[in-house]
């Protein structure tokens, strides 16, 4: 191989900046970033914009952290699932030691900032989140028990407080709420993916529900949830981040989930290649949706205040 074939190859294999992008998690980093912006406009203290926009920005690196976190730790299953084969360090685009220096880097860059630009109760749950994602959820409980997502999903569910706290310097009820409305949605939400990926959970030793009590449990499981999720999501409409459009657009989503949750429920396994896993696919799709539309309707109703026409009057 002469050295300019050498130098070719090296260039094809090293990273590029789309691959640490990547690393980041930029999907996850998206709704991190939304629901903490949510989370600070929501909040009945007003925020310089300089200071809000700092913040958010030392959130999303706080999250992008969590993500290389994720992915230093997890490259072993990720190597062997269709899903997260392509990512950058199973996919040997990214050393594993390069994507912990990344992480912990961005982490405590990200915390000190936060302090800095607002406050220490957003810095300290930031601190928290990257912490309980990092290792409770990543390290532990995703290769130890079926609740993984259940217990795990906390860390998805802490950016609205987050934002906030950077407004108020403390935790509200309403920021409570915004935490239980995703964390009680996360479990229906990855539990469908589980059910038409399950051969990646058991490929790779993940110990989904799918894979330790069946496609059975699962289902009813998402349906239970779901039922406790909806009084939960259109009794937030009664509060002062609701109000009458939040209160319409959470009927009708709750409407479509609960539906959704029950097809998913009286399915039959015994069902044609062409049909197979249709309704669940359908599901998880509805279920993206569901969170964006309800925090875009405390956005809205967040927005339409100050004008009187947001909230109850």
């Amino acid at each position: 191989m002469t050295d300019a074939s050498i130098n070719t190859h090296t260039l094809e294999t090293e990273a590029s900046f789309g691959d640490y992008v990547a690393l980041l998690k930029p999907r996850v980093m998206s709704l991190v970033v939304f629901t903490a912006l949510v989370g600070l406009l929501a909040a009945p203290v007003g925020v310089h914009p300089m200071i809000g926009f700092a913040s958010i920005l030392f959130i999303a690196v706080g999250a992008g952290a969590s993500g290389a976190l994720n992915m230093w730790w997890d490259a072993d299953i990720d190597a062997v699932m269709k899903r997260t084969a392509k990512r950058p360090v199973p996919a040997g685009k990214v050393a594993p030691g390069e994507a912990l220096a990344v992480g912990v880097a961005l982490s405590g860059f990200a915390v000190v900032m936060l302090a800095l630009a607002s406050n220490l109760v957003a810095a300290g749950l930031l601190a928290f989140t990257i912490l309980f994602y990092a290792v409770v959820y990543t390290m532990w409980l995703k290769r130890w028990t079926p609740q993984n997502i259940v217990i795990g999903g906390a860390a998805g569910a802490f950016p609205p407080m987050i934002g906030w706290a950077v407004a108020t310097g403390g935790i509200g009820l309403e920021s409570v709420l915004m935490f239980l409305l995703i964390f009680m949605w996360t479990p229906p939400h990855f539990w469908a993916l589980a059910l038409f990926m399950n051969a990646d959970y058991e490929k790779a030793g993940v110990p989904m529900l799918t894979v330790t009590h069946g496609r059975r449990v699962t289902r009813n499981h998402i349906l239970a949830y779901t039922v406790l999720l909806a009084p939960l999501a259109v009794g937030t409409a009664f509060t002062s981040i609701g109000g009458p459009v939040y209160l319409a657009v959470s009927l009708v989503l709750n409407g479509l989930f609960l539906l959704g949750a029950w097809r998913i429920w009286r399915r039959d396994e015994d069902v044609s290649q062409a049909d197979k896993y249709k309704v669940e696919k359908s599901f998880f799709g509805l279920s993206l949706l569901y969170l964006f539309l309800h925090f875009g309707a405390i956005l809205l109703e967040a927005a339409l205040r100050p004008y009187g026409l947001g909230g109850w009057g």
